[in-house]
């Protein structure tokens, strides 16, 4: 009977093991956080808050998207936070200046404040881009010190004052706009989302970033270009991520030299907890747009459970080293179940 029970057991946890290799972490994650804040809180599962869950997830997941792609490559974006604040107080300025200048060219104002506002995030990425791909400084020295100088730069630009004076019909359209019910923030991220699939599974760059990240040596005896594909690498991160400031921007009717503090963590966080690995060369995008919808429904519910804001904070920490933890234990699974 003892050697019944064992053999059930093993099973047992074979099964287990090979479902979490498989699944990972965050189906769990999700199904603990859904059981828990619905019972906090009645409205939690209702349709107006689940739109509202989606609306505010899409700017961590198109930021988290880039962060994907960085640490594809076995580095990552700690200048993420810099490039939203950028793109928000030059966007944000440039709108506001051709809004003075030119009162009757609200379009004309609008499309050049974004693009303004895209350029000087995609700026971000070109600089950490040339410093991890052609001088081989290391990702974290490399984004650490962007990142203080792009807050510093944001500051020094608005005194550490929101910038107002943007056209109406920005925040109308872009903020707070809907088409058939459902939020244009969703649907500019739904088209992100697509472009991504098709940019990792079926095209040459894709393929590139997961073989850079999975061995870097191996990949430049293949004849892979991989300084071209690193820095193309960042500077796709800092373009989505300059999109994300635009929209929020919108959102927020103002634009903001603090509105990425959190970023950086909250990115990886959403990125680890689907499965990319720190260490490069795997992940899944559909997992990562989990992940931050993940970390988009935990800070909805503990609004609604009126946690603090500071202790939110605290939680999505827990949240990160739990799940790095996740990721050893599932590769040290992985490598068991080969054997």
């Amino acid at each position: 009977m003892a050697l019944a029970e064992k053999r059930a057991t093993a099973r047992a946890s074979y099964w287990l093991r090979l479902v979490f290799v498989r699944l990972g972490v965050l189906p769990f994650l999700l199904l603990v956080a859904i059981v828990i804040f619905a019972l906090l809180s009645n409205k939690f599962l209702s349709g107006q808050n689940i739109l509202n869950v989606a609306r505010q997830s899409t700017y961590l997941t198109m930021v988290a998207m880039g962060q994907m792609l960085a640490l594809l490559t076995g580095g990552f974006d700690l200048s993420v936070g810099t490039t939203l604040a950028i793109t928000s107080v030059v966007g944000a300025m440039a709108m506001a200046a051709m809004g003075v200048a030119y009162p009757d060219a609200v379009a004309l104002s609008v499309a050049l404040g974004m693009l303004a506002g895209l350029g000087a995030g995609l700026t971000v990425g070109v600089v950490n881009g040339i410093g991890v791909a052609f001088f081989s400084v290391s990702p974290f020295m490399m984004t650490l010190g962007v990142a203080s100088i792009g807050f510093g730069a944001a500051l020094y630009l608005t005194g550490g004052v929101p910038v107002y004076g943007m056209p109406r019909a920005f925040a109308t359209n872009f903020g707070f706009g809907q088409w058939l019910g459902i939020p244009v923030p969703v649907y500019v991220t739904a088209a992100l989302i697509a472009a991504m699939y098709v940019l990792l599974n079926w095209t040459r760059m894709g393929r590139y970033l997961y073989a850079i990240g999975g061995n870097l040596k191996a990949s430049l005896l293949s004849g892979i270009g991989t300084r071209a594909y690193l820095f193309g690498a960042y500077v796709l991160c800092s373009g989505l991520t300059a999109i994300s400031g635009v929209m929020l921007t919108a959102r927020l009717e103002s634009g903001e030299a603090n509105i990425g503090a959190t970023m950086p963590l909250e990115s990886i966080a959403a990125c680890v907890i689907g499965g990319v690995s720190l260490r490069g060369g795997s992940g899944r995008l559909g997992n990562v747009v989990l992940g931050a919808i993940f970390i988009g429904m935990v800070q909805n519910g503990m609004n609604l459970a009126r946690i603090e804001s500071y202790l939110q904070t605290v939680v999505i920490g827990i949240v990160l080293i739990a799940a790095v933890i996740a990721d050893q234990l599932r590769q040290r699974f992985m490598a068991q179940l080969r054997d």
